[in-house]
């Protein structure tokens, strides 16, 4: 179970089938029980797409328990008790979603987890569907034996992930930057073997609550037919307390962290804590990153790094905005010998960038291709789902997708400059070399 790692030009994957030049009619409503839902009538193909999301992600994992969050949503179908229908075993769960050829998906991230499902639109198979999601949702009994499973499954994926060197790069990036806070931790073999049956009970009764599920829908049906659907999805959830706070993002102290790893090349990561969802300067950053090294090979660091120097095959940046401040990250992979030459080489090209900004001509090509390349990104009813899900889970405007476009071609030099010097800063910066191990002079400090 990896925790998902999704960068700011990936947030704008927001689709659907239908006219992308159509302004988007997302409806929206909060249900008496607090649910807040999304609803986008699409009847061009007999299909129902849905998504229930809970504020129950990585980072609401009790100390010692990481991993919990990520079980809890992976053993939802390994049994139900109670409520209408009786209890069903796992194989009679999976068994009715095939039957009616549903297809249901589910996961944690740092912020949330949930479960997506797709659906014919026809009502004897979505009534089936949703009705079997809404039981697995409110009344899961997690049996000792599935859920033994489950946690052996993840530690042998815990296990597989420490002999690889970009995850093992991963891990220590999110601690070298968020310390002690709960975006650091992730699940180890030992947090996975702490977590009991009890733990998940508590874990799903605390956070799958009526009134902090987000609801989204896009769809063949009408609005009628989704205030009904949704309102059956949360009936039989019970109402939560309100959640702890969580602690703040430390401001990072930066440094150096080089781990021996017998791979041929050194991974490579840089970064910090940068911008929450909703920050102002969302868009500038978006223009400001697809000119860094969010442009593949139109990025600087892509030039310099790569086409100049042949020092990797590829480098990226990005920015991950989450419920608190995510993540700044430049990425790249290079020869063992290489690494010192390939580290100055970016430190230099985001110097550069920084105190100078971008030209007339990076920032007319970066609009020019975020805005033309904007209806290649909007061609999916599972695309727009996820990111309705966002909109919902993060308090986006409504009309998001439909000003997108506007406030990126209105973003100017100076608003990137800007906001890249109050998002990034040098001396703020960690940086995670898994591959060389340190130099003589570096180890002996």
């Amino acid at each position: 179970m990896k925790k998902y790692f999704g960068f700011l030009l990936l947030a704008i994957g927001l689709g659907l089938s239908m006219s992308a030049s159509a302004a988007l009619q997302i409806q929206s409503w909060t249900q008496p029980d607090g649910a807040r839902v999304l609803f986008v009538a699409n009847h061009a193909i007999p299909m129902l797409d849905v998504s229930v999301q809970f504020d129950a992600g990585q980072r609401r994992d009790p100390a010692g328990r990481a991993g919990l969050a990520e079980l809890t949503v992976a053993s939802l179908t390994r049994g139900v008790a109670g409520g209408e229908g009786g209890d069903l075993s796992e194989a009679q769960i999976l068994d009715g979603f095939a039957d009616v050829a549903a297809e249901r998906h589910a996961g944690a991230g740092e912020d949330r987890a949930g479960v997506n499902l797709r659906t014919l639109s026809s009502p004897a198979e979505r009534d089936a569907s949703l009705a079997l999601l809404a039981r697995t949702l409110a009344h899961p009994s997690f049996p000792q034996a599935g859920l033994e499973r489950d946690k052996t499954l993840a530690i042998a994926g815990i296990r597989e992930e420490l002999t690889k060197p970009e995850a093992i790069a991963e891990k220590a990036f999110m601690a070298a930057i968020y310390g002690g806070h709960p975006y650091a931790v992730v699940a180890s073999e030992a947090s996975m073997q702490a977590i009991s049956r009890d733990d998940v009970v508590a874990f799903h009764r605390a956070h799958y609550v009526a009134n902090r599920a987000v609801i989204a829908m896009i769809g063949d049906i009408t609005r009628e037919q989704a205030e009904q659907i949704a309102a059956r999805l949360t009936r039989e959830l019970p109402q939560g307390a309100a959640l702890p706070a969580l602690p703040d993002v430390a401001v990072p102290k930066g440094g150096e962290v080089r781990i021996a790893h017998p791979a041929s090349q050194s991974h490579i990561l840089i970064g910090a804590p940068a911008i929450q969802r909703g920050d102002a300067d969302f868009f500038a950053l978006t223009v400001g990153n697809y000119i860094l090294g969010g442009g593949g090979f139109v990025s600087r660091l892509t030039d310099e790094v790569r086409e100049k120097r042949g020092l990797a095959y590829s480098v990226y940046s990005g920015f991950s905005p989450l419920a608190q401040p995510g993540p700044f990250q430049i990425g790249l992979q290079t020869k063992k010998e290489q690494t010192g030459r390939a580290l100055q080489v970016v430190r230099d090209t985001l110097a550069k960038f920084l105190k100078d900004g971008p030209t007339a001509a990076e920032m007319k090509a970066a609009k020019d291709n975020l805005t033309g390349g904007f209806a290649l990104r909007i061609d999916s009813n599972a695309k727009l789902l996820e990111n309705m899900a966002v909109i919902g889970f993060y308090n986006l405007p409504l009309d998001y997708l439909d000003r997108w476009s506007g406030r990126v071609r209105a973003v100017s030099i100076a608003d990137v400059r800007a906001a890249l010097r109050r998002h990034i800063h040098p001396g703020q910066l960690s940086t995670v070399i898994v591959g060389e191990e340190a130099p003589a002079a570096t180890a002996a400090k």
